[in-house]
């Protein structure tokens, strides 16, 4: 992988057998919108948002990791 997260529609790449994870704090209720997450082939993992589920970024698991770290060190408090 390049670095840079990658963008990707379904309908033009093999995604449509991911296994999403909700998470727990979204009650679990289909009208709660969230963000989904799927393991992928080798390393790769899969995020998109359940309200409109076409639209799949993917990254690596060190690079979700560190994106997931400085979410909650507060690193990007300043953009909400």
């Amino acid at each position: 992988m390049s670095g840079e997260a990658i963008i990707c529609r379904p309908e033009r790449h093999a995604m449509f057998h991911l296994a999403w994870q909700k998470s727990s704090f979204s009650g679990g209720d289909a009208s709660n919108n969230c963000l989904e997450l799927a393991s992928g082939t080798g390393d790769l993992r899969h995020l998109r948002e359940s309200d409109d589920p076409a639209v799949v970024v993917a990254t690596d698991a060190a690079k979700l990791r560190a994106f997931i770290l400085g979410v909650k060190a507060g690193e990007f408090d300043h953009l909400v």
